[in-house]
This record gives C-alpha cells, structure tokens and sequence, in this order.
C-alpha cells in the first residue's frame, strides 16, 4: 500500500475509516465548482469508491491519496488525475479542510506528490487548472514550482457567471 512520508504529513491510500471525512469534502456543496459536482454522494457510493481506490493508476488513471499528520488524522485529499502515460503527465488537484489550512501542509503534500510523480512514475510533466479568483491555490502552485502557460476564457459557468480558468505546468526537465 503506498504511503508517502513527509515531515509533518504523510500521503496515504484512503481507508474505510476515512467514509466521513470524505463524505463531508465530497458533499460540501462550496467545493463542487473545483470538482465539476452537481449532486451529493450517498455513503454507499463512497464506501464503494473507497473499496476500489486501491486499484493501480495505470489502470484507474487516477490516484486519490489522503493527506494525514502522525495521528493518522486526515487532513486533506490530493489527487493525481487524467493520468497519461504515455505521454507521460497528470493533473494535481488538492484540498486541504478548512481547519487545517495555513499550516504548510498543502506545499508539503505538493512538492510528495511532484516528486512522486517524477521519480516514481516518471512523468514528465504535472498540470493544474485553477480558476479565477483562487489566489492561495495559484500562490500554492507557484509555490511549488508550477508556471501558469495558458487562459481557459469564460471556462466555467459558476453562480450564473462565466470565469476565466488557468492552466498551470510544472515540466521535469531531468530525466
């Protein structure tokens, strides 16, 4: 089972144990324009996603790993998504709860997955796509060594309005 360390966090696989936590990220209606949701997830949808998210990213082509402290607490998701081998890149997309924030676990849980991906499943490039108005998503991934390459122009239709996405990259140049 993969479990990344950190210094204060861990990157683990998602749990039975994790059913509430995950219930109350996937459900929160406020979170739903991150993730394209427009409807809640029943327990039993969940508990079934759990059951299989154990299934290799090869073959799911997304890895969805819970960002813990040393308590085992969870804390937080970050996914690898889209996953393209054979062009050798994914997306990223994180969310840390709201009372967990500002403590330096995103960047952390960030730069695990970045070097992950490179070294472990040698990719060549990881993207993400923010929309307007996220400033502490944009400042995290700049953060983390992400350049913004492009605008997505009236992308997303959010509370009756249309937003501009950004498209971010981070391209490993040592292979």
């Amino acid at each position: 089972m993969l479990t990344l360390s950190g210094e204060h966090i861990k990157l683990r696989a998602l749990e039975p144990s994790d059913i509430d936590f995950l219930l109350a990220i996937e459900n929160n209606e406020d979170l739903w324009h991150l993730s394209y949701t427009n409807q809640p997830f029943s327990r039993h949808i969940l508990m079934k996603y759990i059951e299989n998210a154990n299934q290799d990213i090869y073959q799911a082509k997304q890895l969805r790993l819970v960002i813990s402290d040393e308590k085992n607490t969870p804390l937080g998701l970050i996914d690898l998504y889209d996953f393209d081998f054979q062009n050798k890149r994914a997306g990223v997309g994180i969310i840390v709860d709201l009372n967990h924030r500002r403590k330096g676990y995103a960047i952390e849980a960030l730069n695990l997955v970045c070097k992950y991906a490179f070294t472990r499943l040698e990719l060549h490039q990881l993207f993400a796509s923010i929309n307007h108005g996220n400033e502490s998503s944009k400042h995290l991934f700049e953060q983390a060594g992400f350049s913004q390459t492009s605008v997505k122009k009236e992308w997303n239709f959010i509370g009756g309005k249309f937003y501009d996405e950004y498209f971010y990259q981070k391209i490993n140049y040592v292979h």
